[in-house]
């Protein structure tokens, strides 16, 4: 999530003094904003050693796992709040890391590229997958092992016996709550158990 807009409208999903989990938080710029300017605190999980570097260096507390093999260090409700931002996407046990995130905190807030984006559509129709602003990567060269939609990520939940508390989209740093599975480039759900 590199864009400051939508990132601040993630970050307004969060309680003011939340404890926050980050699952795949890239370089820790969430959870560093978070902790400066809603007065959060929390852990951030990480793979890429780079990534966890970056954490360190921002003061962000951060753990190095590999989400695929679960959240089980982690006890029922020990988060406020949750996040998987731009991350499920790349995960191989999508379904099991989304509930294990609605074990693990009392609200989970997941949002990735949506791919039913109008201008994504337009690309398919024309033959060629697409490549934009959020999806920025070639079709054989994506870290992305799925993609999905607004409406996916609804069902999904839904499927899985969890409460959907809000859903929408953001485009250019805007919620977009009229046709979201259209009019917005990332995917939001927040939800609980």
């Amino acid at each position: 999530m590199s864009e400051r807009s939508t990132m601040e409208a993630i970050a307004k999903l969060v309680p003011e003094g939340s404890r926050v989990l980050d699952l795949g938080c890239g370089d820790g710029a969430l959870l560093a904003h978070l902790q400066t300017e809603r007065g959060c605190s929390g852990y951030g999980i990480e793979i890429d050693d780079a990534n966890v570097l970056a954490c360190v260096q921002r003061g962000v507390n951060v753990i190095q796992l590999n989400l695929d093999e679960g959240l089980s260090m982690f006890g029922d409700q020990s988060f406020d709040v949750v996040l998987q931002i731009d991350t499920l996407q790349h995960l191989r046990n999508a379904e099991v890391v989304l509930r294990e995130t609605a074990r693990v905190g009392r609200t989970g807030i997941v949002a990735f590229p949506n791919f039913a984006h109008w201008p994504n559509r337009l690309s398919v129709l024309r033959g060629r997958m697409p490549v934009t602003r959020r999806l920025p990567y070639q079709w054989y060269d994506t870290p992305n092992i799925r993609v999905g939609t607004q409406a996916d990520l609804e069902v999904l939940a839904q499927r899985n016996g969890l409460k959907i508390l809000d859903s929408f989209g953001i485009h250019n740093g805007r919620a977009v709550r009229f046709a979201p599975n259209l009019l917005a480039s990332t995917a939001v759900l927040k939800f609980s158990r």
